[in-house]
């Protein structure tokens, strides 16, 4: 009876010695939790109680006018440059991963890390300076060509028609600035992912005579998915808040446009209350601060909607 006693009685000891330090760690997670969540609500409500006076006035008093004809064609600025921007960065991001990860020798595929990891510290000026002055100058010849040559089209005429701008500022450049700003963000979680995939599924799949890109689709990227999803959306969440490259970029205006090579181009809601907010005053600041809210709105459905995503395929994926 001693012997089965006396360990329970060290563990009892054990864990005696442990409690206080077990009560502060999970104190301060508790605290750290609780803070987060208070920080958003003084986020939301400071939002809110600024927007209010903008949202209750009459658009004849607001010195952008109506606020919904105002704050529609900037939320879709934000979605539609936000949405180019992942439609290049996500192909290419999940490439670069997979090269990382499952083809490049390990000296490369560490160097490369190490530039993507480089690419994430570069300040949003820099490269907006970059888009400004290099790439939307080497980008407008073949603007002008597809212009030339897709303009009229029936389809591919809805975005490549108009009159191609001659400086090359338009959404598109802003979007494929905010693609490579983005790419290092969902590079680097990718890649992350891919190397946790278990090694039994990569050699079963390639037992069963699986090729190597074979294997990668059977076993890598089901098992990453949720992984992809998450970068995706934390990437896109960038892309939707970032303000100084595109207000650099983009030569914008209030309007709701498809087009892509032109010099009309709609405007996002943080470019825009960072062009508009020194000089505004009154309401003209709380009509800003209210489109502020509906970019927060945006912002928080998309986090919402990511949860939800790898809350479905964390069984899939092995998560528990």
């Amino acid at each position: 009876m001693s012997a089965i006693t006396e360990p329970l009685a060290a563990g009892r000891l054990t864990s005696d010695r442990r409690q206080p330090g077990e009560r502060v760690f999970a104190g301060v997670s508790r605290a750290a939790g609780i803070g987060i969540l208070v920080i958003l609500a003084a986020v939301a409500s400071f939002l809110i109680a600024q927007a209010a006076p903008a949202l209750a006035a009459p658009g004849s008093a607001l010195p952008f006018g109506d606020f919904w004809a105002y704050a529609i064609p900037l939320a879709f600025g934000t979605v539609w440059s936000a949405f180019l921007a992942m439609l290049v960065a996500v192909p290419v991001s999940i490439g670069i991963a997979l090269f990382i990860s499952h083809y490049a020798p390990r000296r490369l595929a560490t160097v490369i890390g190490y530039v993507m990891d480089l690419l994430a510290a570069v300040p949003s000026v820099v490269f907006g300076l970059w888009g400004i002055n290099t790439l939307a100058v080497t980008l407008q010849p073949a603007y002008a060509w597809l212009n030339a040559t897709f303009g009229d089209a029936p389809v591919l005429g809805l975005f490549f028609g108009g009159t191609a701008s001659g400086t090359g500022r338009t959404i598109l450049t802003a979007s494929a600035v905010l693609a490579i700003m983005v790419l290092p963000i969902i590079t680097s979680l990718c890649r992350e992912v891919f190397l946790q995939t278990p090694r039994l599924h990569e050699e079963a799949s390639l037992a069963l005579g699986a090729t190597k890109w074979e294997m990668i689709r059977q076993a890598v990227l089901p098992f990453g998915r949720s992984g992809i999803v998450s970068a995706c959306m934390l990437g896109l969440g960038r892309a939707l808040g970032e303000t100084m490259a595109v207000a650099m970029v983009l030569s914008p205006a209030n309007v709701i446009s498809l087009l892509l090579l032109t010099s009309t181009n709609p405007n996002t809601i943080a470019a825009n209350i960072a062009l508009n907010f020194p000089e505004a005053f009154g309401l003209g600041q709380n009509q800003l601060i209210a489109t502020g809210l509906v970019l927060f709105v945006i912002t928080l459905a998309v986090n919402m909607l990511a949860r939800a995503i790898l809350r479905r395929r964390a069984e899939f994926s092995g998560a528990d």
